[in-house]
C-alpha cells in the first residue's frame, strides 16, 4: 500500500516525516533518505501493532485529502510503498475466474503479483 508522508525540514534541523493515514506515525532522519528509510520502519511498526491487536492497516489516501491541512503546510509530499499482507493473516489458496480482458490490463500494467494486487484492491473497495 502507497503510503502519501508529508516531509518537513528546517535548516540546521533533521527531516520530520508525518504519516497523515497512519495516527501517531512519524518519524525522522539527518538525511531525506534516511528519514524515508526510519518511516518505512515507523509504518512496519504500527501496522504490526495493529495486527496483534487484531485491527487492520488504514488504507491510504491520496495526498490532495491531506494538502488542505494546515499542519501540512509547507511539506514535501512522497509516498512509501509498504506491502501489509502479511499483517493481514495467513494465506488462502483460492481460484478466481476474471475476464481476460481484465487480466491483459493488470498485465498492461506491469502488476508482478496479481495476488497482492487484487488483496489490495478488494481492501481499498472494501474500506
Amino acid at each position: 500500500m502507497k503510503y502519501p508522508v508529508a516531509i518537513h525540514h528546517e535548516d540546521g534541523s533533521a527531516y520530520g516525516v508525518t504519516v497523515p493515514d497512519i495516527p501517531g506515525c512519524f518519524s525522522a532522519g539527518d538525511t531525506f533518505d534516511e528519514a524515508l528509510l526510519n518511516t518505512e520502519e515507523a509504518i512496519l511498526g504500527h501496522i504490526e501493532i495493529l495486527a496483534e491487536d487484531e485491527n487492520t492497516a488504514p488504507l491510504a489516501t491520496s495526498i490532495e485529502a491531506h494538502r488542505r491541512n494546515p499542519d501540512f503546510e509547507d511539506a514535501v509530499w512522497g509516498f512509501i510503498d509498504v506491502d501489509v499482507t502479511p499483517f493481514l493473516g495467513k494465506g488462502e489458496k483460492i481460484n478466481v475466474t476474471l475476464p481476460s480482458f481484465i487480466i491483459r490490463k493488470i498485465e498492461k500494467a506491469g502488476v508482478k503479483n496479481r495476488s497482492k494486487f487484487l488483496a489490495e484492491a478488494a481492501l481499498k473497495a472494501l474500506g
